[in-house]
């Protein structure tokens, strides 16, 4: 699984991408980001507030219940605001 952070995600994360093999019963988007938060403290403070990311699998927006799997691109990004 590619998993790819963008702006203060990734600046807490350290990386902008990483390749992750999650275990078999990390099946959702709540699940992948509560595993990812126990890799590293920038992970846990990157997922700190589940809140306050978003996700999308395979360029499609979902919430915490969004379904993932081995293959998958998973992207985690900040709340966008337009003007």
């Amino acid at each position: 699984m590619r998993v790819l952070y963008f702006a203060w995600v990734r600046q807490k994360v350290g990386t902008g991408s990483e390749e992750v093999s999650p275990p078999p019963e990390v099946a959702d988007i709540g699940g992948l980001m509560a595993w990812l938060a126990a890799r590293s403290p920038g992970h846990a403070s990157a997922f700190a507030d589940p809140k306050q990311i978003r996700a999308a699998v395979n360029q499609e927006f979902c919430g915490p219940d969004g379904r993932v799997g081995p293959g998958d691109e998973v992207a985690f990004f900040p709340p966008v605001t337009g003007g």
